[in-house]
C-alpha cells in the first residue's frame, strides 16, 4: 500500500472505526425522537451505536413486546438509511441471560443455582428435612477435622450416606475432632437490574437471574431474544446489523444469597469426572495446603461448563445468523471465557482504573484493555471493543472531565484495543436519569458534544491503525484463563516494552513451539515471563520444557527446572530482557508515563506514543527500525516528516509529548531518512504581549463572574453549571514574518473555546490550554473572546468545583533566526 494512500486512511478513515457508544433507552421512547438522536450522532461522526434499554422506561412499552420491537426497527432502518452499524444488545438492562426474568417464568428450575455448604458437629446426627430449605438437594455430605476455617487433615475427609433421611457419623472420637458438612445444590436468588422502574436491585420486581450453567435455560434464552430481534429484522443482519453483545453473565445474579458457589444440577459429576474429588468440595471453603489448586481446578471446571451452556449456543447462533458475538464476561481477567467472541469485549468501569495512584498499572483492573487485545490477537480475530467511561468520573457523578476521556481513550488504544464503545449516550437526563443510572451522559448531553466530532475522527483514525496491523514484540507473559498477572508487566510498561499475554491453554494447545520460538496467529515470541511458577499447569510445564530445550527464554520470580533466569525483583525484569532480546525503543531521558506499541500495516512501521502521565516530555525516541519518518497526530490531522538521525545503526527521533496527548511515528523502511543537520542552528526568541481587562457575560447565570477566577468561588455561583464569556484585547506591533503567536489560558475548568478577531480559532478540553492563533492575528488591536463551559457537576451533583478562566493568560510571540 502506496505512503499516499496509508495516509489517507489514517486523515480519512472508514466509518467501519466509529466508536459505537451504548445508546441508553431509558424514557418513554417516540420514534421521532429516535431518529433525531440518530441524525445529531451522525452530525458528529458517531456512525454506529448499541441499542441498550436501560431503567426508565414506561412499563407502555414492555420489553419485545410489539411496541418495543416498533422502535427498534424504527432506529435500525434509520441507521441503514444512514449508512450506519448497529449492535444489538441481548438483555433488558444487565447482567445478559434473563430475558428480564422470561427465562424463569414458566420454567422455575431455569433459576440461577448455587452450592452452599453447611456445619454441624459431628457427634449429633442431622436430619435432612430439618435443613434443606424447598427447591433444595443434598449434593454431598462430607465429614472433616477442621479447626475453624482450617481443614486439619484432608487426607481424613470421609464421604457420608443419608440413611433414611438423615446423616450421621460414626467414629470414637467424632464428638471432639469431627464435623458434618452438608453441600447444598440451591436457587441462588440472584436477580438482574429490570428496565422499569421498581426492578432496580433490591427492588421487589427485580427480574430472576438465570441458571448460565444449564444449556436448556440459555436456549430459551436465545428463543426469546435473538430469534425475537431476527424475526423483525433479519434483512439487517450481517449489514447494518453486526453483532449481539451479551454484557457480564453473571452465574449467581446479583444481590444473590451469600457464600454460595456457582452450581448447577448434574455439575458434581463433570467436576470429579474432570480430575477433580467429590472429597474436595470442603476446600472451596476451608484452608489448608491445596486450597488454591482445588480453587482453580473448580473456576477451570466452571468456565468451561460456562462456556459450554451458554457462550457457545450463543457464538454459534451469531455464527448461523451472519452477525458477530461480542460482549464481555463478569471479571476484567476473564480473558478464557472470550474464545468464543468474534469482537472479544471488556469494560473500564467505576475508575478502577484511572490516570491517578498508579491504577493504569496496578490492580487486576489494570489488564482489561489488553485482556481483550490479547484475546483477540492470539485468536485471529480483527477487532476487539471495550466498553469504557461507566461512572469513571471523579466521586462517581458527572465529574468526568474531557481530558480523562481523553486518557482512557489511549490507555485503551495503545494496549490494541480498536473497537470504542462509550458508555454512555443518554436518550433522556430527566429526572433521576441523570444521576441514578451509571452517569455521566458522555455525550449529546454534556459539555464536550459541540466539539464531539473531534474525538470521534480521533477514535476512527486511531481505531483505524490499530486494526489489520500486527504489533511487533517478542515476549510474552504467560497467564490464567482467568487471571493475567499485573506485577510483571509494571516494569515493561514504564520501560515501553512491548509484550502480550499468553494464556496457558493456548501455548499448551494451540501454539507451535520449535527454533526457539512460540508461534501463534500473526506473533513469534522468543522469550516468555512466568509470574509465579508455582501456579503453572503440569502439562504446561511440559510445554515450558519444550520451549526453553529449543532455544526459548523463560524469565521468572521463581525457581523451576525450566527457567532460564530467576530474577531477584520486578526491577531486574528490563536489564534482563536487554540481555534475552534486542530493546525495540528507547526514551531518552526515561520516562515511566510513556507507552509505546509498535505495530506494523501495510508494510509500514508505526510507533504509537502516549503521554498518560501529568507533565510534558520532551526527549529522543531511539527506534530499532530505520527509514522515512514522518508525525501524524490522530487529533489534529496534521501529518508531517520528521528529520532524525542514524546512531549505531538505530534511528533517533526527536519528539514531544504534552498531557493528554499521543503521537504516532510513521517509519517508511524502503526509504531513506530526513537527516539532522548542524550547519544551520535556529535560535528562537520569546516575548509576552499583556492583554487588557477583561469583561464577562453570562446571560443565564444569577449573577455575572468577577473576572478571571473561579467562579464557584461567589456562592451565588456555587452550584452553575454554563457558559460564560471572556472578552479581552492585546496589541502586536511589527509582527515578524514568520513569528508564530501562542494563546495560553493557563488554568481553565473546563472547555474554552478561542475566538480571535472574529475568527473561531479552536477549542482546548484539557490542560495545558493553549493554541496556535498565528492565522487569525493582526498587527494592531486584536480582539480575543473565550467560551468557557463548566463542567455538569456542580449542577447534576451540587459539587462546588473550581469553574471558568482562573488564568493567567498570556499571549506569547515565538520568533526564529538563525
Amino acid at each position: 500500500m502506496s505512503e499516499s494512500a496509508l495516509k489517507q486512511q489514517f486523515l480519512n478513515p472508514s466509518d467501519e472505526f466509529t466508536p459505537i457508544p451504548f445508546w441508553f433507552w431509558n424514557d418513554a421512547l417516540t420514534k421521532e425522537e429516535i431518529v433525531r438522536q440518530i441524525g445529531g450522532f451522525a452530525e458528529k461522526g458517531v456512525m454506529g451505536f448499541v441499542i441498550h434499554p436501560r431503567i426508565g422506561i414506561p412499563e407502555s412499552i414492555p420489553y419485545l413486546s410489539d411496541t418495543y420491537m416498533d422502535l427498534v426497527e424504527a432506529a435500525v432502518e434509520e441507521a441503514a438509511r444512514r449508512g450506519m452499524t448497529v449492535i444489538l444488545y441481548d438483555e433488558a438492562m444487565y447482567p445478559s441471560g434473563a430475558a428480564k426474568g422470561f427465562v424463569v417464568q414458566g420454567n422455575p428450575e431455569f433459576a440461577s443455582r448455587g452450592l452452599r455448604m453447611a456445619e454441624f458437629a459431628g457427634a449429633v446426627p442431622v436430619r435432612l428435612t430439618d435443613v434443606l430449605e424447598p427447591g433444595e438437594a443434598l449434593v454431598s455430605a462430607l465429614a472433616v477435622k477442621k479447626e475453624g476455617n482450617q481443614l486439619t487433615d484432608p487426607a481424613a475427609t470421609v464421604a457420608l450416606k443419608a440413611t433414611d433421611g438423615i446423616v450421621s457419623l460414626h467414629q470414637p472420637d467424632s464428638a471432639d475432632t469431627w464435623s458434618i458438612l452438608l453441600f447444598i445444590e440451591t436457587y441462588s436468588k440472584g436477580t438482574i437490574r429490570g428496565i422499569h422502574f421498581g426492578e432496580d436491585d433490591g427492588e421487589p420486581n427485580a427480574p430472576a437471574s438465570a441458571d448460565l450453567l444449564h444449556i436448556e435455560a440459555t436456549r430459551k434464552f436465545i428463543r426469546l431474544t435473538h430469534e425475537r430481534y431476527y424475526e423483525r429484522l433479519a434483512r439487517y443482519f450481517g449489514s447494518t446489523i453486526i453483532a449481539f453483545f451479551t454484557d457480564e453473565p453473571d452465574m449467581l445474579g446479583r444481590r444473590h444469597r451469600k457464600g454460595l458457589r456457582p452450581w448447577t444440577s448434574g455439575f458434581l459429576e463433570r467436576f470429579v469426572r474432570e480430575g477433580n474429588r467429590e472429597q474436595d468440595l470442603p476446600l472451596l471453603w476451608l484452608e489448608a495446603d491445596s486450597s488454591e489448586a482445588v480453587r482453580r481446578a473448580y473456576r477451570k471446571t466452571v468456565q468451561r461448563q460456562l462456556t459450554e451452556s451458554y457462550y457457545k449456543p450463543l457464538s454459534d447462533w451469531c455464527a448461523a445468523h451472519g452477525i458477530a458475538l461480542t460482549g464481555h464476561p463478569a471479571a476484567s481477567d476473564d480473558i478464557g471465557l472470550l474464545d468464543l467472541f468474534h469482537i472479544p469485549g471488556q469494560d473500564v468501569v467505576w475508575r478502577w482504573v484511572a490516570p491517578e495512584d498508579r491504577k493504569g498499572l496496578e490492580g487486576h483492573h489494570s489488564t482489561a484493555g489488553k485482556c481483550s487485545a490479547d484475546a483477540a490477537r492470539h485468536r485471529g480475530r480483527r477487532r476487539n471493543i471495550n466498553e469504557f467511561l461507566g461512572v469513571c468520573g471523579k466521586g462517581g457523578g458527572w465529574a468526568l472531565t474531557a481530558g480523562d476521556m481523553k486518557w482512557y481513550t489511549d490507555w485503551l488504544l495503545v494496549r490494541g484495543v480498536n473497537m470504542l464503545c462509550p458508555h454512555a449516550f443518554y436518550y433522556s437526563i430527566d429526572g433521576p436519569r441523570r444521576w441514578g443510572e451509571r452517569p455521566p451522559d458522555v455525550g449529546p448531553n454534556n459539555i464536550w458534544w459541540p466539539h464531539y466530532g473531534l474525538f470521534a475522527r480521533y477514535m476512527k483514525r486511531m481505531s483505524w491503525l490499530m486494526t489489520d496491523s500486527r504489533n511487533v514484540t517478542r515476549i510474552a507473559v504467560l497467564c490464567k484463563d482467568d487471571r493475567l498477572p499485573w506485577r510483571i508487566a509494571v516494569p515493561l510498561y514504564e520501560h515501553q516494552i512491548e509484550f502480550n499475554y499468553l494464556e496457558e491453554s493456548l501455548l499448551v494447545n494451540s501454539c507451535t513451539l520449535d527454533d526457539g520460538q512460540i508461534r501463534i496467529a500473526m506473533q513469534s515470541y522468543t522469550v516468555l515471563l512466568v509470574e509465579n511458577t508455582d501456579e503453572v499447569d503440569a502439562e504446561t510445564k511440559l510445554a515450558l520444557l519444550r520451549f526453553r530445550e529449543n532455544g526459548g527464554t523463560i524469565l521468572s520470580l521463581t525457581e523451576e527446572n525450566y527457567v532460564t533466569a530467576v530474577l531477584p525483583d520486578y526491577e531486574a525484569l528490563p536489564a534482563a530482557l536487554d540481555r534475552a532480546v534486542p530493546r525495540d525503543i528507547v526514551l531518552e531521558p526515561p520516562c515511566a508515563d510513556i507507552r509505546v506499541s509498535h505495530v506494523v500495516k501495510g508494510g509500514e512501521h508505526f510507533y504509537v506514543a502516549v503521554n498518560e502521565g501529568e507533565a510534558r516530555y520532551e526527549g529522543t525516541f531511539t527506534v530499532a527500525v530505520t527509514g522515512h519518518t514522518e508525525r501524524w497526530d490522530a487529533w489534529t490531522g496534521e501529518a508531517e516528516p520528521v528529520r532524525t538521525e542514524l546512531q549505531d545503526g538505530k534511528l533517533r527521533i526527536p519528539g514531544q509529548l504534552e498531557r493528554r496527548q499521543s503521537v504516532v511515528f510513521r517509519i517508511d523502511p524502503a526509504a531513506e531518512p530526513a537527516r539532522l543537520t548542524e550547519s544551520r542552528v535556529r535560535v528562537s526568541r520569546t516575548a509576552t504581549i499583556p492583554l487588557g481587562d477583561w469583561q464577562v457575560d453570562a446571560s443565564d447565570f444569577p449573577v455575572l463572574p468577577k473576572g478571571i477566577g473561579s467562579w464557584t468561588d461567589d456562592p451565588q455561583l456555587a452550584h452553575v453549571s454554563g457558559t460564560a464569556a471572556y472578552r479581552s484585547s492585546f496589541q502586536l506591533n511589527g509582527l515578524a514574518s514568520g513569528a508564530e503567536v501562542k494563546f495560553d489560558l493557563g488554568e481553565v475548568h473546563e472547555v474554552a473555546e478561542v475566538w480571535v478577531n472574529g475568527h473561531n480559532a479552536g477549542v482546548c478540553m484539557w490542560h495545558p490550554y493553549t493554541m496556535n492563533i498565528t492565522p487569525y492575528v493582526n498587527n494592531g488591536q486584536n480582539n480575543i473572546t473565550v467560551h468557557v463551559t463548566n463542567s455538569l457537576a456542580c449542577r447534576f451533583d451540587g459539587n462546588s468545583l473550581p469553574s471558568g478562566l482562573v488564568g493567567p493568560v498570556h499571549v506569547i510571540i515565538n520568533s526564529n533566526r538563525e
